[in-house]
């Protein structure tokens, strides 16, 4: 290392031989990585070419400390040197499995009280919707009653008036058949008189017959000579 200015030697003392440290750290260096060169699998031998390489002069295969390439391989000394005493580590291994994250556990919630004026609107208005709804279910059962009612009704004056149409209708046949055996010559305008409705009150969904009941006042008056 005198070549960059420092130097890493100490000094010799007297009466101890000199050592040289890089030489000694390189040879600790070779027993070490004697025994990792048995392990790895030689590769294939790439084929030669006819050209060789062109020798190095003696003076350059040292190192910067003067000591020689071990086993004629590259010189390893410098590196050395920088990464100290690190053993290469193999990058193919496994990377470490990062932990799994912490299950999270929810804040339990604290529950809001009520404030009082609330709760007792709340209750109030509880009690006045069961009101509202019996008193809506009263009163629909009244209009149920009620219509029940009108209903038996409709139906009882309904057979009433049936009843005393199918007696007029039936007083008025046998008026008619008695008719029959007493009818003399000029009476037939009479009899289809009677027959007749002169009433002027007529429902809005009649049809108009004043012309016609006028004919027939007239005719009855005043009957056509027989020819």
């Amino acid at each position: 290392m005198d070549g960059f200015g420092d130097s890493f030697v100490p000094a010799p003392t007297e009466g101890t031989p000199e050592v040289d440290p890089a030489a000694e750290f390189l040879a600790r260096e070779q027993d070490q990585l004697a025994g990792l060169d048995d392990d790895i699998i030689p590769p294939a031998a790439a084929p030669q070419s006819q050209e060789t390489a062109p020798t190095l002069p003696a003076g350059d295969d040292a190192d910067l400390f003067g000591a020689a390439p071990m086993n004629g391989g590259p010189d390893l000394g410098s590196f050395e040197m920088l990464g100290g005493d690190e053993v290469p580590q193999d990058t193919s291994a496994a990377e470490p499995v990062p932990a799994p994250p912490m299950a999270y556990s929810p804040v339990p919630t604290i529950p809001k009280e009520e404030p009082e004026k609330i709760r007792i609107w709340r209750e109030q208005q509880e009690v006045r919707l069961k009101e509202k709804d019996a008193a809506e279910e009263l009163n629909k059962e009244e209009l149920k009653e009620k219509a029940r009612k009108e209903l038996e009704d409709w139906y009882k004056q309904h057979e009433e008036q049936v009843a005393k149409t199918r007696q007029a209708n039936r007083s008025a046949e046998k008026e008619l058949v008695a008719d029959i055996g007493k009818m003399e010559p000029g009476t037939e305008w009479e009899r289809i008189a009677k027959l007749c409705n002169f009433n002027p009150k007529t429902a809005k969904s009649s049809r108009d017959i004043s012309r016609m009941r006028s004919i027939i006042l007239q005719v009855k008056q005043n009957p056509p000579l027989k020819a």
